[in-house]
């Protein structure tokens, strides 16, 4: 499927890094950031133009040569790793931020990787994330038809419960996001923090 959706020469999500992130990126410490699901690498080049060093994984070939390129555009270097959220090893205490934009998976496997988030980040290390609601079901602006695959405040609390949570907010706003993410949108925003 996204190998499908990204196989296009446009790209589907835009090319300028999520509001969220971009608003937050001071909350990272500076050094490696994992970028899951990262798509065709908006996000991705943008923490790389703020001085980090940043990996982006994601299941799709075709969206990662798009963020190779983008990169290149950008002139900044990404490490990129095709491979499957499901079975992905993290490593321990390897990163200094995790970040998770608009990453739908279902329960069980989102379940495992966070367990792997909070192993995976260093003492001190940040996870930002942005996901839609199942409210985002009555909106129709992106996020697919799944309310499963959709997170909240609670199963944020209850699936990261060894963070700390420096920001957790459920909100509406305008997200305006490439073709497929456009328009009023029923999110969860999280920032938190792997204490010492």
């Amino acid at each position: 499927m996204w190998d499908e959706r990204y196989d296009t020469d446009d790209y589907v999500y835009g090319i300028n890094p999520n509001d969220f992130l971009r608003e937050n990126v001071h909350t990272i410490p500076k050094g490696r950031v994992l970028s899951l699901a990262e798509g065709e690498g908006r996000n991705a080049v943008f923490l790389a133009r703020q001085g980090y060093s940043v990996t982006a994984i994601d299941s799709s070939k075709v969206g990662l040569e798009k963020a190779k390129r983008l990169a290149e555009e950008n002139q900044v270097n990404i490490e990129c790793i095709h491979a499957d959220l499901g079975d992905f090893d993290l490593g321990e205490s390897q990163w200094d931020g995790i970040v998770s934009i608009f990453c739908p998976l279902p329960p069980a496997i989102r379940k495992r990787l966070y367990q792997n988030v909070m192993r995976g980040l260093k003492p001190n290390g940040v996870f930002l994330l942005e996901a839609y609601t199942p409210e985002q079901l009555q909106y129709g602006t992106g996020g697919g038809s799944s309310a499963e695959l959709m997170q909240s405040r609670e199963t944020l609390m209850k699936e990261l419960a060894d963070l700390t949570f420096l920001h957790l907010l459920e909100m509406e706003r305008d997200v305006t996001e490439g073709i497929y993410h456009t328009g009023l949108a029923a999110v969860v925003q999280a920032i938190a923090v792997k204490k010492i």
